[in-house]
């Protein structure tokens, strides 16, 4: 009996170690580094919005035709919520706000984030950045 539980305590470690690496995380409170294309789908197409560089814990843009932004901090927390401290381009100009900007790091696909953005008339618009 004592044999098949270790066996059994074995098989479970295994399978947990195996499946540990695959799975990515929020624990370093951070993206991985890269630059995110971001894209909104509306009227029937998906329109560029440019793309937001991450390196570390400092983001910049959304930059459009190649224009260079001043970079600004931002924290994730454990549950992939993602906190602009500065403004982040279209999406708090004009009126407009961020409502929630939610990161998905499954392993399964590149890394990216959605963006949800408040507008001054109320309606609210997502939009998806993806690492390049």
């Amino acid at each position: 009996m004592a044999s098949l539980i270790s066996r059994i305590s074995i098989g479970l470690l295994l399978l947990a170690t195996s499946t540990g690496g695959a799975r990515a995380d929020f624990s370093d409170g951070k993206m991985p580094d890269g630059a995110y294309h971001c894209e909104v789908y509306l009227l029937g197409m998906f329109l560029d919005l440019g793309e937001i560089t991450i390196k570390g814990n400092v983001y910049s843009g959304p930059a459009t035709f190649g224009t260079s932004q001043q970079a600004y901090n931002y924290q994730m927390d454990a549950n992939g919520v993602i906190s602009w401290l500065g403004p982040v381009g279209g999406y708090t100009t004009g009126g407009n706000t961020i409502s929630l900007t939610q990161a998905t790091l499954d392993g399964q696909t590149q890394p990216s984030f959605d963006i949800i953005m408040k507008q001054p008339d109320g309606a609210f618009t997502a939009s998806t950045c993806t690492k390049n």
